[in-house]
């Protein structure tokens, strides 16, 4: 009969092992949500310029990411980036690198989302003014469509922090893997990895009740 026995979760456990992978984990998706949100602005711009130079490659970027499964960009970029430059890079900057490159993808889908979102008449009003494209965009345009995809951007925020744990392919030591190298130490496997789907549950499920308000505020800003 299957007995679970969770006794052995305490405070040690959490330091020694899942608090290292927990921090990584959070550092990993703040720097992808921040670092995809400006190369995805840019690709986004790319696309919306209208100039096939810069539109069609942007397209074909953003498509080919959506494409492909995370974990197999995960293992290419950590496998090829050492042949290209000569040298290990490490897993945790290999996750990071990766994870900006992918989720810009995803990022540039929702700005240009929220740029068309946007009234037509808030751009020709700053071209009337005499705004140059750049300052239109800067200063009229992207202002109003990056508050109404505050609530967006933080959903796939809540998406890529579950993806993180997708860096155990790689060796990366971060949340799942502190909750499977305790489980190994204290001979529970199973029971860690309960506590692990406990803990992205909690995390990820409050998170949701934050985009929630914020989705509420935003609308009652329109």
């Amino acid at each position: 009969m299957l007995s679970l026995d969770l006794s052995f979760y305490n405070w040690g456990l959490f330091t020694n092992y899942i608090l290292k992978g927990l921090v990584f984990s959070v550092q990993l998706t703040v720097l992808a949500t921040v670092g995809g949100i400006l190369f995805g602005t840019f690709l986004a711009l790319m696309r919306l310029s209208g100039r096939p130079a810069l539109m069609y490659p942007a397209i074909f970027y953003v498509n080919t990411m959506r494409s492909i499964p995370l974990v197999m960009v995960i293992l290419w970029f950590f496998l090829l980036i050492p042949m290209l430059i000569g040298k290990p890079i490490g897993a945790d900057l290999s996750a990071t690198i990766t994870f900006i490159a992918f989720e810009a993808a995803f990022f540039s889908e929702i700005v240009r989302a929220g740029i068309q979102s946007v009234p037509k008449g808030q751009a020709y009003a700053g071209e009337a003014l005499g705004m140059t494209y750049g300052q239109n965009m800067r200063l009229v345009v992207l202002p109003q469509a990056f508050r109404n995809m505050i609530p967006v951007f933080m959903t796939q925020t809540i998406v890529l922090f579950q993806d993180t744990s997708l860096v155990y392919a790689i060796g990366a030591y971060d949340l799942l893997k502190g909750f499977e190298i305790a489980g190994k130490n204290y001979g529970r496997p199973m029971e860690t990895y309960i506590l692990a789907a406990a803990t992205y549950f909690v995390i990820c499920f409050s998170l949701s009740k934050v985009v929630r308000r914020i989705q509420a505020r935003v609308a009652i800003i329109r």
